[in-house]
């Protein structure tokens, strides 16, 4: 488990990346929320299978967690991190100059 550093704004890559895949998994352990992913990313079961650590999935998955406030205290609770540390790991996901 990530706990979030004590200002909860500054997550590293390594750190994001993980934030992400434990959303993912998060979102594809229930079968309404993978189906609602699916459906509002416009990825096919097939797409996410053979580009589950690409960059822009580990981003989608964070941005639809961000969207629902209920979902993303849901998985915050159960990540025990903060909910703004999902923000952080999303903006560092996002930067296109990050190496």
């Amino acid at each position: 488990m990530l706990k979030s550093d004590q200002r909860g704004q500054r997550v590293d890559r390594e750190a994001a990346e993980t934030i992400a895949a434990q959303g993912l998994a998060f979102l594809t352990a229930d079968a309404q929320r993978l189906h609602r992913f699916l459906a509002l990313t416009g990825l096919q079961p097939a797409d996410l299978k053979t580009r589950l650590g690409a960059r822009e999935v580990l981003a989608a998955a964070l941005s639809f967690l961000a969207a629902d406030e209920s979902l993303l205290l849901t998985f915050a609770a159960s990540q025990h991190v903060a909910p703004e540390t999902i923000g952080a790991a999303l903006a560092r996901l996002d930067s296109a100059d990050e190496p």
